[in-house]
């Protein structure tokens, strides 16, 4: 068994299609084939139920798709490690962000990462809270950087310099500008994100701190994106909450007036899997992040929170 037959049956067993497989892998049909065939022959197991035109994994290749996965795996960490060691001349981190971090504080970052490391490619995925976790647990992102709180053993996170959650209304509304107690905060119709977003938790968190039972706040729209959210204020859908520095702009402008509690500032969180070594160049990234020189020495488990 070759690390290349390896890698023709796992991309056979990800398209069930043995054409679409040899256009990926850029070889013949034939080699496909003799390769599948060759495993199949060797161990004396089918590994794929051929019914009609099409190829379904067998039970037997069911189970040899999760070891064969396993060796990649590793075969793809030990040629990271050795990439590793040639002086960080080439190299990639894949990074995870939800909205917040990903739109406003990674862009700059990214630029200067790249401007002091050219021979690195950082790569980012924009989500939610819950979507980034979802990318460090499955592999699809080296570390995430994150808003709200985590909940997973198998994730481990320490914080960096963050920014504060922001009550804003238009200009016409009674609060704009003014001081507001916090038993009001209860008496208007919220423009919120949806669950699963680090700036809605945070913002749940922030008003159970004032003593406020955030089961009777009222959400009138909950809505994707931050973009979003800031649009329906404006169109008066009600007040919103969001990072500082979302609305930043919109605040100077005149455009939005923000709305005076005392909220306290909030961290973004850096995450990783506990069971996953970095990369050299997740490491040079980590140190590239504001407030944080080096990855500290006892980062610490994630513990599950129960977020509204």
């Amino acid at each position: 068994m070759t690390l290349e037959q390896l890698r023709i049956f796992v991309c056979v067993a990800d398209r069930l299609n043995m054409t679409r497989a040899a256009e990926a892998l850029h070889i013949t049909q034939s080699g496909v084939s003799a390769s599948i065939s060759a495993l199949e022959n060797t161990y004396g197991t089918p590994l794929f139920d051929r019914i009609g035109r099409r190829i379904e994994l067998s039970a037997a290749g069911q189970a040899f798709l999760v070891e064969a996965e396993k060796v990649l795996r590793q075969v793809n960490c030990a040629q990271r490690a050795l990439s590793d060691l040639s002086n960080l001349r080439r190299g990639s981190v894949t990074v995870g962000a939800s909205q917040t971090a990903g739109n406003y504080l990674l862009p700059r970052v990214i630029a200067q990462f790249q401007s002091a490391w050219p021979s690195l490619a950082a790569k980012l995925q924009v989500g939610n809270t819950a979507g980034v976790m979802r990318m460090v647990l499955e592999g699809e992102a080296e570390i995430g950087i994150v808003e709200g709180a985590c909940s997973d053993p198998l994730l481990r996170s320490f914080d960096i310099e963050g920014d504060r959650i922001c009550i804003f209304v238009p200009p016409s509304h009674r609060w704009a500008g003014a001081r507001v107690e916090p038993d009001q905060l209860l008496a208007e119709g919220w423009v919120l994100r949806e669950e699963g977003s680090g700036t809605r938790s945070e913002f749940i968190r922030a008003l159970q701190a004032l003593g406020l039972p955030t089961e009777a706040l009222d959400i009138r729209l909950e809505l994707p994106t931050n973009e979003a959210v800031r649009s329906a204020v404006l169109a008066g859908a009600g007040p919103g909450a969001l990072s500082g520095l979302v609305v930043a702009e919109a605040l100077a402008a005149g455009a939005l007036a923000r709305v005076e509690v005392d909220f306290p500032q909030r961290p973004f969180r850096v995450i990783r899997h506990a069971e996953r070594k970095l990369s050299r160049a997740a490491e040079m990234f980590i140190k590239a992040l504001p407030g944080c020189d080096v990855e500290p020495k006892n980062v610490r488990p994630l513990r599950r929170v129960n977020a509204a």
